[in-house]
């Protein structure tokens, strides 16, 4: 065979594999071609996708919108009724605030021995009539004091005179001593006028008040404490054997007891009359709120510094050779003496010292530490 028939019959082969593939092909082509979008089309369906997203924002906007405004005004109704509450309470607060104040005004009065409230008239509230006449334990004020003075033609300030003696010069005059109620004397260790006060009322403040009311609710409360340590302090002793009562010991403790119990007396005149120097008042509150709260050491130090303090104290030689010792003229010399170089003054001190010692054994202290020596 040549080549030629040789290429010819390969052709036909050819062609002949060739039929099938065409009727798949149209067969195939049977099928609907695939669809195509216009861009203006695919603009449209963006455009109304983002339409239908804004109006769904803008609905859930709203809505957020109107809950919060629901929620303030519920907050704002919540804050009214929080107001007229708050409102309401303070004012059923001042009231009861006001009955307290007056309360306790009418319980100071009657510690302090004083005449009742008068009723409120008038648009302050106050009854109180400018011309009376003061009542003998009231203070006058130092301007109206002189004018009442002058009135009843007494000089208005003599040498040397306070006012205390200023205003108890008034009252001789005025006579208000004369129609005052004599007050009565308390049947304890130590009589005195000054009325006592329950045990509850005994602790003294840590300052001293400013007020000659608040001093003589404080000069009570300190009569008060003493009486009840000089009767405990009998009591106690009482309560020994007839063996230990009749022992020298025995018999020295008590005469140590009576002897405190006597040289207190001046310490109460002075309470009654209002004539306890601010250098001792101070001092001896500060031991009785010790005490009180059973620190005793801390009471010991502060009669240390009452009784001694800071004064100079001439110990060893005082001149040595042709000099003189530095301030040594201050030794002997002083404005005022010491403290204890008054009889009366060094005598309670050391009672109050004694007692002391008697209120640590009756009531120990919790601290061991605090006992003195």
């Amino acid at each position: 065979m040549d080549f030629a028939s040789l290429m010819k019959s390969q052709i036909a082969k050819g062609k002949g594999d060739n039929k099938p593939k065409d009727a798949s092909n149209a067969s195939d082509s049977s099928k609907p071609a695939h669809k195509y979008l216009k861009r203006s089309e695919i603009e449209a369906q963006r455009e109304a996708a983002y339409r239908a997203e804004q109006a769904a924002a803008a609905a859930e906007r709203e809505a957020r919108l109107e809950k919060k405004r629901k929620l303030e005004e519920e907050e704002e109704e919540h804050r009214r009724e929080r107001e007229e509450k708050k409102r309401r309470l303070a004012e059923e607060a001042r009231k009861r605030r006001e009955k307290e104040e007056v309360e306790e005004e009418r319980k100071r009065r009657k510690k302090l021995g004083l005449p009742e409230l008068p009723p409120k008239t008038g648009e302050n509230g106050r009854g109180r009539s400018e011309s009376a006449t003061p009542a003998p334990g009231q203070d006058i004020e130092e301007g109206e004091l002189i004018a009442k003075l002058r009135e009843m033609g007494e000089p208005a300030k003599l040498f040397g005179e306070s006012h205390k003696q200023r205003l108890k010069r008034y009252r001789r005059v005025a006579g208000l001593e004369e129609t005052a109620v004599a007050k009565a004397m308390s049947d304890g260790p130590v009589p005195t006028t000054l009325e006592l006060v329950p045990e509850a009322d005994m602790k003294v403040d840590k300052d001293v008040p400013k007020t000659s009311e608040g001093r003589a609710l404080l000069y009570r409360q300190l009569a008060s404490y003493f009486t009840m340590l000089l009767r405990e302090w009998e009591r106690a002793l009482a309560q020994r054997d007839e063996a230990t009562r009749t022992s020298f010991q025995g018999k020295a403790a008590y005469n140590a007891m009576v002897q405190a119990r006597d040289n207190m007396r001046p310490l109460f005149r002075k309470m009654e009359s209002d004539e306890l120097e601010k250098s001792i008042l101070e001092p001896v509150v500060e031991i009785v709120r010790a005490a009180q709260e059973r620190r005793y050491v801390d009471a010991n130090d502060a009669y240390l510094r009452l009784s001694i303090g800071k004064a100079a104290w001439p110990i060893g030689v005082t001149m040595v050779g042709i000099h003189e010792r530095s301030a040594r003229e201050k030794l002997h010399q002083s404005d005022k003496g010491h403290i204890m170089s008054d009889e009366n003054t060094r005598k309670f001190l050391q009672s109050i010292k004694r007692c002391l010692s008697f209120a640590q054994t009756r009531w120990p202290p919790d601290d061991i530490r605090q006992l003195m020596g």
